[in-house]
């Protein structure tokens, strides 16, 4: 009995010798979760509860920033309906075009290689870079595309000046940025197994059927993760919209982040800033619960 009680000791011990040294060394990364995750995370949560401008001491306010943001303000309505409508159409809108990218730099054709570069090389442009580039070709009075127009004799595009079309060019944009999806893409297409498509044809399926009903299922999981990730950075855009239009004309691009960041940094509403982060949060948990469980009707994974 001693002999059994001294062993369970020594392993118990041993046990704890493991676990202080397993501690040890991932102990940079616990410090730098607790001070640059969890702490932010945590403070951001008390800020929301309170009235709070970086110059005086936080005052404890309880509900009523989320009640001003909700009721009261009349710029969230307009700034709603924008990131609605953007993440609406620009999610989908970018995963479509990524995934016809990458079908279509999956055939054999002349310059491959050259053409997977060319558009994969907007997805590692900075954004700043990303803004000015487009700044230039879409400025109305001497952005390139608009100088062509006019010596064509045809009427300048006010494509970022106009609240009909800031929206859609700022859409334009992503859906032109989506090198990162269409690797992705290009991966799954490629482990698409071969004899499927060889059975199809066998069978008469025309190039169309063979997209259809068997390109695009195998690519389903894919096609979801990319639609997820597409709805929370559309929820989170901020730098071009910032660049590019500052949230104008008349409040058309004044996206969510946008308008987060205003409160923040130009009005030093921190409290409500605060706030509107956690509503941000909420909205995004949202649509990915709905987004997963919708999933089961349309996504196919090979095993089921």
């Amino acid at each position: 009995m001693a002999v059994a009680i001294a062993k369970r000791r020594a392993w118990g011990s041993s046990q704890q010798r493991r676990l202080l040294l397993g501690l040890l060394f991932v102990s940079p990364w616990l410090v730098g979760f607790l001070l640059w995750t969890a702490y932010p995370v945590l403070s951001s949560l008390y800020y929301s509860f309170t009235r709070y401008d970086l110059l005086r001491p936080p005052v404890i306010i309880g509900l009523e920033n989320y009640r001003q943001i909700l009721s009261d303000d009349p710029v969230f309505g307009t700034v709603m309906y924008n990131t609605l409508y953007y993440v609406g159409l620009s999610a989908p809108l970018g995963v479509i075009s990524a995934f016809l990218l990458a079908t279509l730099l999956n055939t054999k054709m002349v310059g491959r290689s050259f053409f997977r570069a060319a558009f994969f090389f907007p997805a590692i442009v900075p954004a700043v870079v990303v803004a000015m580039v487009w700044q230039f070709l879409l400025n109305v009075q001497w952005g390139a595309i608009d100088a062509t127009l006019r010596g064509f004799g045809l009427p300048a595009i006010p494509f970022l000046s106009n609240p009909t079309l800031a929206k859609p060019s700022l859409i334009m944009i992503h859906m032109w940025a989506q090198g990162n999806a269409m690797v992705i893409f290009l991966a799954t297409l490629q482990d698409v197994p071969r004899s499927l498509y060889e059975a199809a044809t066998v069978d008469g399926a025309s190039a169309w059927h063979r997209f259809w009903h068997i390109t695009v299922p195998m690519c389903t999981p894919v096609i979801l993760f990319n639609l997820v990730m597409g709805f929370i950075s559309g929820f989170q855009n901020f730098t071009l919209p910032r660049l590019l239009t500052n949230g104008g004309p008349n409040n058309a691009t004044e996206l969510y982040a946008v308008f987060l960041w205003r409160n923040a940094f130009s009005y030093l509403r921190m409290g409500k800033a605060a706030a509107l982060a956690w509503i941000l949060f909420v909205i995004i948990v949202v649509f990915t619960v709905i987004l997963f469980r919708s999933s089961g009707r349309w996504v196919y994974y090979g095993g089921e």
